[in-house]
This record gives C-alpha cells, sequence and structure tokens, in this order.
C-alpha cells in the first residue's frame, strides 16, 4: 500500500536560478573599485542606499501595513547621531553608524507608542510630523551647527583612511555591506515563523489576527527594526556626503516620497520589488534628470500608470503571470507517495 507524505519547501527553480545571478551580481560589484571610477563608485553606493531603505519601508508598509510618510525622521536622526558621536565624543565614523541603528531603535521605541494610537492616514500624517519635530530640534542643537549644518571635521574623515582613495573604496564597501546585511536580515524574517505572520497580516489583518495573531505586537517590532535599519543607513549616506543640515538630513522628497516610488512601481509586498524599481528610478534620474521639474511630472506619470496597470508593480505582475520568485520566501507543499510493505492488519 502507499501512504502520501508532504513536505514544506521554500525554493523553486526560479529561486534556485534568482540566487545563483544574485550570488554572481554581488562578486562583480564586490570587485567594482577595481574596475569603476570614482563617479561610478558613487552612484552604486548611492543605488545601494536606497535598495536598502525601499526594501525597509516595503517591510513596514508592504507586509506590516504601516504606510508611513515620515521615514526622514530615521534617516536624518542616523545622519545627526553620526555627527554627534564623531563630533562631541570622538568615536570612529565606521564605529558611529553601527552605534547609530540601537540609539535609534530605542529613540523609536516611544514613537511607535505615540504614533501607534492612530490609524489609516492619521497614521501616515503623524509620522509626517515626527519627522518634522525630529528636523526643527536638530535646528536647535548649536554643537551640530544649528540650522546652517556642519561638515565632519578633517581628522574625523583622515581617521577612516589616510588616502581619498581608500576612503571612497571603504565606504563603497561598507554600502554594499550594509545593503547586503538589511536584506539578509528581511530574508531570514520573512523566512521564519514571524515572516509567515507578517506574510498573513500582508494578505488579509483581520483574517491574520482572528487566527490568533499578535498584530499589534508584530508590528511595534517591525517598526523598531525598520528604524534600526534606516538610521545606519542614513548614518552612511550622510558619511559620505560629509556634511548634515535639517533640510537635507530631514527631506521628505529625498528619504520618502522617492521611496516611496521605487517601491510601488517595483512591487509592494514583495522583495524584489524595491530592487527593480530602484533600477528603473536610478534610470530614469539619469537620462532624464536635465528636464528640471517635467522629470518630476514623467516620473509621477510614470507612477500612475504602474499603479493602473499593474497594481502590485511590475514585479508583482511578473510574478504572477509566470510565477518567477528571485529569492526562496514562499512556501510550497510538495507531496510525496511512499510505498510500504507488510500484510493489512
Amino acid at each position: 500500500m502507499s501512504v502520501v507524505s508532504h513536505t514544506v519547501q521554500h525554493a523553486t527553480r526560479s529561486s534556485r536560478i534568482g540566487v545563483a545571478l544574485i550570488a554572481v551580481t554581488l562578486i562583480a560589484l564586490a570587485l567594482a573599485p577595481f574596475w569603476g571610477d570614482r563617479q561610478t563608485l558613487r552612484l552604486l553606493a548611492e543605488v545601494y542606499a536606497f535598495v536598502a531603505l525601499a526594501s525597509l519601508w516595503n517591510l513596514l508598509a508592504g507586509y506590516a501595513g504601516l504606510v508611513s510618510v515620515g521615514q526622514q525622521a530615521f534617516v536624518g536622526l542616523g545622519g545627526y547621531l553620526l555627527f554627534w558621536l564623531v563630533i562631541v565624543l570622538g568615536v570612529h565614523p565606521v564605529v558611529a553608524i553601527f552605534v547609530a541603528g540601537p540609539v535609534a531603535a530605542l529613540i523609536a521605541i516611544p514613537v511607535a507608542a505615540l504614533t501607534f494610537r492612530l490609524r489609516g492616514a492619521y497614521f501616515a500624517i503623524g509620522t509626517w510630523v515626527v519627522a518634522e519635530v525630529f528636523r526643527l530640534l536638530a535646528s536647535q542643537i548649536s554643537v551640530l551647527g544649528g540650522g546652517s549644518g556642519i561638515s565632519l571635521p578633517a581628522a574625523a574623515v583622515i581617521a577612516m583612511a589616510p588616502t581619498r582613495q581608500a576612503r571612497e573604496f571603504e565606504i563603497y564597501w561598507l554600502a554594499l555591506a550594509l545593503t547586503v546585511i538589511v536584506l539578509a536580515a528581511i530574508v531570514a524574517l520573512l523566512r521564519s515563523r514571524h515572516g509567515l505572520a507578517l506574510t498573513a497580516i500582508r494578505d488579509n489583518e483581520l483574517a491574520a489576527q482572528s487566527s490568533g495573531i499578535g498584530v499589534f505586537r508584530i508590528k511595534i517590532i517591525i517598526y523598531v527594526l525598520v528604524a534600526f535599519g534606516t538610521s545606519m543607513v542614513g548614518a552612511l549616506i550622510f558619511l559620505q556626503k560629509l556634511r548634515i543640515s535639517p533640510d537635507t538630513a530631514f527631506s521628505v522628497n529625498d528619504w520618502t516620497a522617492f521611496v516611496i516610488f521605487i517601491t510601488v512601481i517595483g512591487g509592494i509586498g514583495r522583495i524584489e520589488g524595491p530592487i527593480i524599481g530602484t533600477i528603473i528610478f536610478f534610470i530614469m534620474r539619469q537620462t532624464l534628470s536635465d528636464l528640471g521639474s517635467l522629470y518630476l511630472l514623467i516620473m509621477g506619470a510614470v507612477a500612475i500608470v504602474v499603479m493602473l496597470w499593474a497594481p502590485k508593480g511590475l514585479w508583482g505582475l511578473i510574478a504572477e503571470r509566470y510565477g518567477w520568485q528571485a529569492l526562496p520566501l514562499q512556501r510550497h507543499l510538495v507531496l510525496k507517495p511512499t510505498k510500504t510493505s507488510g500484510r493489512p492488519s
């Protein structure tokens, strides 16, 4: 007689190919300082930062259902923590990046306790208000330049590496490593039982709650973790810029509007979406930026067309039509018949 057994698998043929392509791409990108010029390295580091920021916002909004329009609060907070740690406490700039994350996560706890009292559009507006409060507070810190901002001291810059080329290589590899860490952490989270709960929340929050999932607790955890990662990325961004001011650090256009655009056109609620969206965004920016304000109008038109034609984003459209997944995240039930010997009782 035969008995049917079942196993749960993550990997598919497309995900195995995707993992192989990602590994090859990462090797090529890690070697970029040996084949790319200075401008290419700076552009790639910026691309990595937006991939990380969009992936974190996608985790927050696409999975946890927390549509924040105030993530610039934690980008700017990370940048200001970096400058404060370096200038006031004399911390090495690279070390300051990894200190900024935990400090920002601690600050995010009372922020979450306040903003989570709001729902829907009120929550989104509340996150923007928090970001504005952070901007106003930063403009009052005289030791960090107040409203006009401040540059990183030359001694701190030289402490990173003795030459300009070595510093650029170091920042590039830091940006690549931090992005890989962020994406790997998100993949690990989504493959865990908490990731299964997040997927359930993404698909139907009410059904997830009725199934016994602690929706509120998971949302709090995700909010704090996203603040942790976003602040580290923000610290790295302003380490590359070597200067910070309240208006640039807490810019809603640079750190939230563009990030939302990237995630929406790429595919919200899918880990591949922010990567595809970032590539499209930078292609558009590099080719259309000379058009001035018309460039922003074209971006808006593209976003509207994508939302009407592919509400789940470009990668969501591809995934639904062809069943592709670049990373092994979705669970598949595989049935296996097994033969057993012996006389029936």
